[in-house]
């Protein structure tokens, strides 16, 4: 792949000093779907499919970014404003050195090509390109940055820039993760841990993890993302007005700070759309616990059950999943090998993932495939499953 990008370089921009070269992988949620703006609790797997960087500083300040995955070439200077979004991958660019500019003097930019290794679809592609960039700009402009501080600036990228008002799940697994481990992580305090399969430290990952492309192909600041976020908040404040308490603006309101105990005592008074996001929330805080503790235990079996009831609940509760996602979820319950799998990312369109028994993959790569195709006949060119390992997150090579 890297000796793709050196190619492409040097066709487009000549030959480059100090040419430095980044990884930012794709990441996967098993457990923990929908609640990271609610500052829920989470987990994820960052895997070993994602973006390749190759570039080098620039002293002029200028921006020269090609993308062999998409159209266009993304250019500007990083002294200049760029409040105006241009509409095209290169805002996600644009929107890390937004974010630094908050804290830093930005002198440098960067010239260089990127591309990514699997279609674009509920993987966190956003994500992994913000973190990467984020990493590229402060690596010319000599800015030591902790992990949470990447995080931070890449989130604030997506939500302030970029437009889409999600939490940290995203940026942390692509910055945090470590291969072979699952990442526990708190979004409201940023806590987390690290845990192997069975609590020991050194044990094999004890699954593949698949990943089925529906065909569909989406982008959220395209769909009903952001209205989720606003009942779920909207779901908060109603029930902190039932109990008669002082209320924050609705941007400071969050599930996480009001009590269940109080949402089982108003539950059926309120009306049926927020109870059910608030449902979704408490419910899948619960199974991302129970999850880790069948981590832990090295109960594979159980962990795989909690990701099929978050699909579930995604369906019924959150109320996302386009029929093409759903009718893969309902062909997963139902393949052999196959612990559990659950919608990736947002669920409105993109992919499913699963974890799966390495020793099935010809069989379950078959009976997927055979079965989807069968409902959706239209995406036999553009449908596709892959397996993948857990992988580190994003840095230099």
């Amino acid at each position: 792949m890297m000796q793709t990008l050196h190619t492409a370089y040097r066709t487009f921009f000549g030959k480059g000093d100090a040419l430095y070269e980044l990884y930012s992988p794709y990441r996967v949620c098993p457990l923990g779907a929908h609640v990271d703006h609610q500052k829920g609790i989470v987990s994820g797997f960052a895997f070993d499919k994602g973006i390749d960087f190759l570039f080098s500083a620039t002293e002029s300040g200028k921006v020269e970014f090609l993308s062999l995955s998409f159209e266009g070439l993304c250019t500007f200077s990083v002294s200049k404003d760029m409040d105006e979004k241009q509409g095209f991958w290169g805002d996600y660019l644009r929107g890390a050195c937004w974010a630094l500019r908050k804290d830093h003097r930005l002198e440098k930019g960067v010239r260089g090509v990127l591309r990514g290794t699997m279609p674009i679809g509920g993987l966190s592609s956003s994500a992994a390109l913000l973190c990467g960039f984020v990493k590229a700009l402060a690596k010319v402009n000599h800015i030591e940055l902790t992990p949470m501080q990447v995080i931070e600036y890449a989130s604030l990228a997506e939500r302030e820039y970029i437009g889409l008002t999600n939490g940290i799940l995203d940026q942390a697994c692509v910055v945090l993760c470590e291969k072979d481990k699952l990442l526990y992580l708190d979004t409201q305090d940023s806590s987390y841990e690290l845990i192997p399969f069975g609590g020991k430290e050194g044990t094999p990952f004890p699954a593949s993890l698949a990943i089925f492309f529906s065909g569909v192909t989406r982008k959220l600041t395209g769909t009903d993302y952001n209205l989720r976020v606003s009942e779920c908040k909207t779901a908060a404040w109603m029930v902190e007005a039932y109990e008669e308490r002082p209320l924050n603006d609705l941007s400071a309101t969050f599930l996480r700070n009001v009590s269940p105990v109080f949402f089982s005592k108003h539950e059926a008074t309120m009306p049926a759309r927020f109870a059910n996001r608030a449902r979704h929330f408490y419910t899948e805080c619960e199974r991302v616990n129970e999850g880790v503790n069948a981590w832990r235990e090295g109960n594979l079996t159980k962990f795989g059950q909690l990701m099929f009831e978050s699909c579930q609940s995604s369906i019924r509760n959150y109320e996302c999943g386009s029929p093409e996602l759903i009718a893969l979820y309902e062909i997963m319950k139902q393949c052999p090998g196959i612990y559990g799998g659950r919608f990736s990312g947002a669920g409105f369109k993109g992919a499913c993932i699963a974890l799966v028994d390495p020793a099935m993959e010809n069989e379950i790569r078959q009976f997927v495939t055979t079965e989807y195709l069968k409902r959706y006949p239209e995406y036999k060119d553009t449908f596709e499953c892959c397996f993948c390992a857990t992988s580190d997150g994003v840095d230099f090579l």
